[in-house]
C-alpha cells in the first residue's frame, strides 16, 4: 500500500509556485510531440509549430490542439475550413523552429514545400500530415482549443522521434537507454 504523508495537500500552498508559473514549469520539463499546423487562408498559406496535439477518439476520428492568440497564423488556422497536422519527426527541428518564431521565413522552397490538391500547404519529408477540418473550439482565455476530425493522412518516411522539452528539440534515439 502506497502512503501519502498526512497533510501532503500542504504542499501545494508552501512551493510558492501558483497558477501560470506552475503550468509553465511543470510543462517546461514534459517532453511533448512536435507538429506543424498549416492552412491556406485568402491572403496565403499560414502555419504554426505545436506541442500541443493529441489523439481524442476514433468515432469520429479527431484530435485536438490548441493555439494562443487568435490572430497571425494562429487567426488563419483558426478560421480555415480545413488544416493539415504535420507529426514531425528528428528531420525538421529547423522547421518546427522557424514555425515557432513569428517573422520567420516560412513556406520557402527549401524547407520542401507543395500543396494539396485541396490547397493546404503540404510539407512533403512530414512523416504524417493528418487533414483535417475543425469540429469544436473553446475559448480558453488567450488560448483557443480546437478539436478536429481528421479526413484523411498522407504517410512519408520516417526518422527517429522528435519532442519539446526545456524550450528546445530534441531527437529520441529508439533503441537508446
Amino acid at each position: 500500500m502506497n502512503s501519502a504523508p498526512e497533510h501532503a495537500e500542504n504542499r501545494f500552498d508552501a512551493s510558492g509556485v501558483t497558477g501560470a508559473d506552475a503550468l509553465k514549469q511543470a510543462f517546461r520539463s514534459h517532453p511533448a510531440g512536435v507538429a506543424l499546423i498549416t492552412a491556406m487562408t485568402e491572403d496565403g498559406p499560414v502555419g504554426l509549430t505545436a506541442s500541443s496535439v493529441a489523439s481524442v477518439g476514433i468515432d469520429p476520428p479527431a484530435i485536438a490542439f490548441s493555439v494562443t492568440r487568435a490572430t497571425g497564423s494562429a487567426g488563419g488556422v483558426l478560421n480555415a475550413d480545413t488544416h493539415l497536422v504535420h507529426l514531425l519527426d528528428s528531420r525538421h527541428a529547423a522547421v518546427a523552429q522557424a514555425f515557432a518564431v513569428s517573422g520567420s521565413e516560412r513556406f520557402t522552397a527549401d524547407q520542401g514545400w507543395a500543396f494539396l490538391e485541396t490547397g493546404e500547404p503540404y510539407l512533403r519529408a512530414a512523416r504524417v500530415a493528418l487533414r483535417c477540418r475543425p469540429l469544436h473550439t473553446l475559448g480558453v482565455g488567450s488560448s483557443v482549443v480546437v478539436v478536429a476530425e481528421v479526413l484523411g493522412a498522407v504517410f512519408g518516411e520516417t526518422a527517429d522521434p522528435m519532442v519539446y522539452v526545456d524550450r528546445r528539440f530534441h531527437t529520441l534515439s529508439p533503441g537508446a537507454q
